[in-house]
């Protein structure tokens, strides 16, 4: 009896040893819980200096919140924290989201080598210590007000630019797309940071991103260009990205951009600025011959946010190219443009507001 139970306790063992990583595999640890959405939770981000101090004892700790946070559709309070800080410093993630992209990674890479930190395109404890140039919260409140509520709204902005033409504007259609694009937003995180609250209602009370909001209107001319002044220009089509550079080749500004697209590619080489207009009209010439466009004559489209050039073109000494807003900022540099270099509005604007007439623009292939 005494060697069946050893034999019979030897063969539980070998089974619980098959058994257990088939168990593991049907039944994998559940993923930690995204960290919340919250004002305190976005301030207070941080990445750990070591392993030790890091969350659940490993580096890997803060990376499996992130991918949890992803799988989940929530954004992550980190990542919020590190775009809105770069977008203060000039090195635009684009739209700030909370999410992981080639935005961000370009930005990051930049403004690490812009500071001299270890090349990197992911955030670091050296790079948010570098970015935190003070104690102001990266994201705060801002209360709906009545000029908000009375904004004239478009019902529809028709994807066809021959219809876009019967239009007396190309303004925002509904109060989310407006507050989203005033805060350098996406839509879906102003959603986020805010579920269930009315964007339309004046009074409410809305958690955004702290940055510099957005404006509208053309500047005093005789106040342009501002300081610094933008000097000169870097187009780089293969990291789909634009430099901001004055007189002595120092890095003004950072943003991701859309550049060309197969039927009408970006040019190479070098070209100036020639103006910069803001609220532009929009003018369709037949010749440009873009996709799904069936006009034989010249049309002209109203200004505003929904233009096909957005709220500011910065002409270039290249017939029918400049460097332009969008009405799509969610997707700079990550679709084509029809041939210029797409920003989003708001960085469009930043750049019109300090570049110089007759600024150097340079193409680079790669």
């Amino acid at each position: 009896m005494q060697g069946f139970r050893m034999r019979a306790g030897l063969a539980a063992l070998a089974l619980a040893a098959l058994s257990g990583p088939a168990l593991a595999k049907k039944n994998p640890p559940k993923a930690p819980e995204p960290p919340p959405l919250t004002a305190e939770a976005i301030n207070g981000a941080a990445l750990a200096a070591d392993a030790a101090a890091d969350k659940a004892g490993t580096k890997a700790g803060k990376a499996a919140d992130r991918k949890a946070a992803g799988k989940s559709g929530r954004p992550d309070p980190l990542l919020v924290k590190v775009q809105v800080l770069l977008d203060r410093a000039r090195f635009s993630p684009g739209a700030i989201d909370g999410r992981d992209g080639d935005n961000l990674k370009g930005a990051i890479a930049a403004y690490a080598a812009a500071q001299g930190l270890p090349a990197t395109r992911a955030p670091t404890p050296a790079l948010l210590e570098k970015l935190q140039t003070d104690s102001k919260p990266v994201v705060a409140e801002y209360t709906v007000s009545e000029a908000d509520v009375r904004t004239p709204f478009v019902e529809r902005v028709p994807r066809e630019l021959e219809e876009q033409a019967d239009l007396d504007s190309l303004g925002y259609t509904n109060a989310r797309e407006m507050l989203a694009e005033r805060f350098h937003m996406s839509r879906d995180l102003l959603s986020a940071l805010n579920p269930g609250k009315p964007f339309d209602k004046a009074g409410t009370v809305l958690l955004v991103a702290a940055v510099t909001p957005l404006e509208g209107g053309r500047p005093n001319p005789k106040e342009l260009p501002q300081e610094p002044k933008v000097e000169r220009i870097e187009v780089d089509k293969a990291s789909r990205d634009v430099r901001a550079l004055d007189k002595d080749g120092k890095l003004l500004a950072y943003y991701p951009a859309s550049i060309g697209s197969a039927e009408k590619p970006a040019p190479s080489g070098e070209t100036k600025v020639t103006r910069v207009a803001f609220d532009p009209t929009y003018t369709y010439n037949p010749k440009y011959a873009f996709k799904g466009v069936k006009a034989r004559r010249k049309f002209t489209i109203k200004p505003g946010p929904n233009n096909p050039v957005g709220a500011v073109w910065i002409d270039l000494a290249i017939e029918s190219y400049g460097i332009h807003g969008t009405p799509e900022p969610e997707n700079v540099g990550k679709t084509e443009s029809h041939g210029c270099i797409r920003l989003t509005n708001w960085d469009a604007r930043a750049l019109g507001l300090h570049v110089a007439k007759g600024a150097r623009v340079s193409f680079k292939d790669g």
